[in-house]
């Protein structure tokens, strides 16, 4: 399927016409479940049906996070379903292992079958984000992003890493992923652009099925949905991809056709291969939430799609569609949403759906066709005969199957399949493992760096190697190739060596990152940071032929860097098995070649950092790198010097960022107000109240004068304070939906009796919210540095509108506190997480 002029550009006229968001289900492609029906199981559900009170029936159309349910929860409620958030473990461990994991399914499914107090038993789903393998499971093995591949171009391969997650999710005890995600991302901006396959709808339909018949077994077979495969859930119906800017959870201005040929053709043959659910996107489509939109979830997916399964929603994604909270959403309900995803919200959510209900807002036959649907999936699962999840066969002997070396095998054939090679003059490539070679670069051996978001935690950071047992590190994979042959090689990731190489392979590229913290103003690749390049430089400079293994999840401008390189091979994030790098970087020991490149472009490569390739295609501009390129060790071109001019004046700011190394961000003003309530901003430190009562100083933490140093005098009699000022309003609305916080990165000097510290965000006059962190603060260690992190989610409970913020950090104290604080960001990785006081907790 082509991409086509009207995917690509915004719309214009059609976007200002009254039903831009109303789609036209007879002009979409009709679908049909591959399922029979089944009269046996469907007179099973309608015999359930008729005997479940609406209490029963409202809890099964209710999802909750397992930090915010506990089985008694599940129990009272009758809830039908349970997940894990990216961040959300069985408590008590932090780095979960099969068994842990095993034992929290158990928990939930008991209490779902408990029936001493009433109700009917009903085995509770539990459902999880394995979206590159199971990424939450310690020991588990991990693929290469989807970014990755795409490069592959093998269905079979998707299916297969589909059959080897389904296999290590039920070793596990849980029988539902949030995966595959069907996106089509047209924007590489797009923080969770990597969970695309390709921008090339057609290549997003081939994996579809795929991946869907790999997850859950073949339909009409026997192994469909039995006990060694998961429930599929193709995610995120729909546009997700194609969002204006590329913005997370935003605003797709496209035509109805673009929607419908461009980001819905994974649907489809989605739906005919049997996936069981389908998520509803956070974004919207022509200025309407797709978790209202009534056309497209019951006019398009469930009538003319003949999608029977369950329809869910996003995390706390029905709170954004207008009228609506986290805790009240009929509008989602109505519009054909039959399960909603309330994490942290979902007593709330009972509650008011309850009414609803009793009031007739929500029609009754709305809430039977979607406990229909949630009864139905269950059945087809086998979950009323299949007992507990840790008595599963595969979880029996899930030491066997978790991480065994078929999966890891697997693994790095994917690794080996996806890596692309863009360049590769005076033939460099493949290495001769005899000579003596340089390992560099911080993603040598960074075995976290190598998978990126969505491992052991949502945004994937704060881990090391040792959180990664029976993985393999791009170095460690070189190394034993290198020794085996009788080779000999050196890791630095500096660069430095002991002796001179004759080959260095450098590894590095994006930190990892999920949705929020990984969204991007431009492609450029790291501005403001030539850290890379410089060592790239440096080598090449020394003489040395110099190999660039990139790690990304997404086409970034890197023309720098590719020219500072004799050779440059995109990496993407290849996940836990880096060995499979060194299977096609090096000859073997006898001097051949064992593995060619074999990926091709799944995303066309930006020209410039200004440069987005699919609107650029559209204007008949060429990108870099084309979609399908990839060299092969028998093309002898030589890639000649690529443009260096960037398109646009690059910035280091990262995004979220407000304080950092002591000094405020660019463009943010740091100001003192006193306790008679007078502000000053601060230009130079050391500086002061106007009356006295705060004091402000430089010191040093790992630099010189890299941190300011805050003391509250005696002067003054009410509190002052520390504000951030940021140079325009801020929508920090989808970070905290999420799991995002505010991190503070301080020292605690002083804290006096009774301290009542509060730490704030503000919305323009009369607008903020205060969190008291006084108490907290009393038992933090003293002189010590720390990350302190309190959740958005606290400030906004406190009445701050987090759409519109304009001071994003402030402190407010009385005299005898001092502290000292170096940065400011938003973040999920801290020392120490403060709670949201009790007056402005969650229910």
């Amino acid at each position: 399927m082509a991409l086509t002029l009207a995917g690509a550009l915004p719309m214009t006229s059609l976007v200002q016409a009254a039903d831009a968001a109303v789609a036209h289900p007879e002009t979409w492609p009709a679908a049909k479940s591959p399922l029979p029906a089944d009269p046996q199981l469907e007179a099973r559900v309608r015999a359930l049906l008729a005997t479940m009170s609406v209490e029963e029936k409202v809890g099964q159309m209710i999802q909750a996070d397992i930090q915010y349910v506990t089985p008694d929860d599940v129990r009272q409620y009758r809830l039908g379903s349970v997940l894990a958030g990216g961040n959300s473990k069985p408590p008590g461990h932090p780095f979960p292992v099969a068994s842990q994991w095993q034992a929290l399914a158990d928990e939930f499914y008991r209490a779902s079958m408990d029936t001493t107090h009433g109700g009917k038993a009903i085995p509770v789903l539990f459902g999880i984000d394995a979206v590159h393998g199971h990424n939450n499971l310690v020991g588990g093995t991990l693929f290469p992003q989807n970014s990755a591949l795409g490069a592959a171009r093998d269905p079979q391969l998707i299916h297969d890493i589909g059959t080897a997650t389904a296999q290590e999710l039920r070793a596990s005890g849980i029988g539902w992923t949030f995966a595959p995600t069907l996106t089509v991302p047209q924007d590489g901006r797009w923080g969770r652009a990597y969970e695309g396959y390709s921008q090339d709808p057609a290549l997003v339909a081939r994996y579809a099925a795929a991946v869907v018949g790999g997850l859950q077994g073949k339909a009409r077979t026997a192994e469909f949905l039995d006990a060694g495969h998961v429930i599929a859930t193709a995610k995120h119906f729909l546009g997700d991809g194609g969002t204006e800017n590329g913005k997370d959870q935003g605003d797709a201005r496209i035509g109805e056709a673009a929607l419908r040929d461009i980001h819905a053709a994974g649907y489809v043959p989605a739906i005919e291969a049997g996936v069981q659910v389908v998520m509803v996107s956070f974004s919207s489509w022509n200025g309407v939430k797709m978790a209202g939109n009534r056309s497209l979830v019951t006019g398009v997916l469930k009538e003319r799609m003949g999608f029977d399964g369950i329809v869910l929603g996003d995390w706390n994604a029905h709170g954004q569609v207008p009228g609506c909270t986290n805790e009240d959403c009929p509008v989602a309900y109505n519009a054909g949403l039959d399960m909603l995803e309330a994490p942290d919200s979902w007593k709330g959510l009972y509650k008011n759906t309850l009414a609803e209900v009793k009031a007739g807002v929500i029609p009754m036959s709305r809430v039977d066709d979607a406990v229909t649907r949630i009864l139905r999936v269950k059945m087809r699962l086998g979950m009323f005969e299949a007992g507990l999840p840790s008595a599963n066969a595969l979880a029996v002997r899930s030491a066997e199957v978790v991480g065994s070396p078929a999966h890891r095998a697997l693994a790095r054939r994917a690794v080996r399949e996806s890596l692309v090679l863009l360049k590769n003059n005076r033939g460099v490539l493949p290495v001769d493992p005899h000579k003596h070679l340089l390992v560099a670069g911080d993603g040598a051996d960074n075995i976290s760096k190598q998978n990126g978001g969505w491992t052991l935690g949502w945004q994937g950071t704060g881990l090391t190697n040792a959180n990664f047992p029976g993985a393999t590190s791009i170095w460690a994979g070189l190394q034993a190739q290198v020794k085996a042959a009788g080779g000999t090689a050196e890791l630095s990731p500096e660069g430095d060596y002991k002796q001179k190489p004759d080959v260095a392979i450098v590894v590095f590229g994006e930190d990892p990152y999920a949705e929020f913290q990984g969204d991007l103003p431009n492609l450029a690749y790291r501005p403001g940071n030539d850290r890379d390049l410089d060592l790239l430089r440096k080598l090449r400079g020394q003489g040395i032929p110099v190999v660039a293994v990139f790690l990304t999840g997404r086409p970034l401008w890197v023309n720098r860097e590719i020219n500072a390189s004799d050779a440059f091979v995109v990496a993407w994030l290849p996940g836990s098995e880096g060995a499979g790098i060194a299977d096609v970087l090096l000859r073997t020991a006898k001097g051949t070649v064992a593995h060619d490149f074999h990926g091709k472009l799944a995303y066309a490569w930006p020209r410039s950092a200004a440069q987005i390739p699919v609107a650029a295609a559209a204007r008949g501009e060429k990108p870099q790198f084309p979609l399908g390129f990839g060299l092969t060790y028998a093309d002898r071109t030589d890639v000649g010097p690529l443009p260096e001019d960037p398109g646009l004046v690059l910035s280091n700011q990262q995004t979220g960022v407000y304080f950092t190394r002591g000094k405020p961000a660019r463009d943010v003003t740091m100001r003192l107000v006193g306790a008679n309530g007078e502000g000053v901003n601060v230009a130079a430190v050391p500086a002061a109240t106007a009356d006295g009562s705060l004091r402000i100083g430089a010191l040093d933490y790992k630099a010189q004068e890299d941190a300011r140093s805050l003391s509250w005098t005696g002067k003054g009699t009410g509190a002052s304070r520390i504000e951030l000022v940021a140079p325009a309003p801020m929508d920090v609305d989808r970070e905290t939906n999420g799991d995002v916080m505010l991190v503070t990165t301080l020292k605690v000097d002083a804290v006096p009796a009774g301290d009542t510290s509060t730490i704030g965000i503000g919305c323009g006059a009369g607008c903020e919210g205060q969190v008291s962190i006084g108490q907290q603060l009393s038992s933090l260690p003293k002189g010590e540095w720390l990350r302190v992190g309190i959740p958005l989610k606290c400030f906004r409970t406190a009445g701050a509108d987090m759409s519109r913020v304009d001071r994003p950090f402030e402190w407010s104290s009385h005299a005898g506190a001092s502290i000292a604080i170096t940065d400011v960001s938003l973040g999920t990785v801290v020392d120490r997480k403060l709670a949201c006081p009790p007056e402005t907790s969650q229910p």
